[in-house]
């Protein structure tokens, strides 16, 4: 998993409640498990003006000029400023899959849904929750602004707007461990690899047959 420290990058505002999971990934997309491949169908229903497939050539498809994504100013965007219960839904891994393909890498909301949450910090992303007010500025100074660039820098969990202005932010101990050092759960296990390779040999002498192959 890809190391997060500090993260300069444009923001991009999806102003609607209640995002979930279909309409982050539509269900069609699921049946892929590669982790990779997934950020051309990101907000698949609202990007284009077609039913997407998987599999499909998205060049040529018909775009919604309505919306954000879309739209010029907010290319290469990896920063997305949301709004109340992002990521609601059915808990489907492929939704920050989706979203760290596309090239997010962190999501600043006033609430998430739970699952959608833990799932951003096991596969890189770092979702920000901030009270409502501070996320209503942002939304106002990122429409106001073109080219509106946050400075988000988790090892001291502070974000810093254009203006100057630090925001603070909260996150758990563990999950900003695990995301400044890009660990995720088998890179966790990994850590702890000279001591499973111990206890293997000592369970090889203790019962031989154990690792006898049939």
């Amino acid at each position: 998993m890809e190391k997060f420290t500090v993260l300069k990058g444009l923001a991009a505002p999806m102003d609607r409640a209640n995002v979930d999971t279909d309409m982050i990934i539509p269900k069609q997309f699921l049946k892929s498990i590669r982790r990779s491949g997934f950020g051309l169908n990101l907000f698949d229903e609202l990007r284009y003006l077609d039913h997407g497939e998987p599999d499909q050539d998205c060049t040529s498809r018909p775009k919604n000029p309505d919306f954000v994504l879309n739209q010029p100013r907010y290319a290469g965007a990896s920063v997305l400023l949301a709004r109340q219960n992002f990521g609601c839904g059915s808990s489907r891994e492929h939704a920050p899959w989706a979203l760290l393909d596309y090239g997010f890498r962190c999501v600043i909301a006033p609430s998430f849904a739970d699952i959608f949450f833990n799932n951003c910090f096991k596969n890189g992303i770092l979702p920000i929750v901030l009270d409502e007010v501070v996320v209503d500025q942002l939304f106002r100074e990122v429409a106001a602004q073109e080219g509106y660039t946050l400075t988000v820098n988790l090892p001291d969990q502070e974000i810093v707007t254009p203006a100057g202005q630090v925001i603070p932010f909260e996150v758990d101990s563990f999950r900003k461990h695990c995301l400044i050092h890009g660990l995720d759960d088998i890179g966790l296990t990994l850590e702890d690899a000279d001591a499973i390779r111990a206890f293997e040999a000592k369970w090889q002498q203790q019962a031989p047959w154990l690792f006898v192959n049939p």
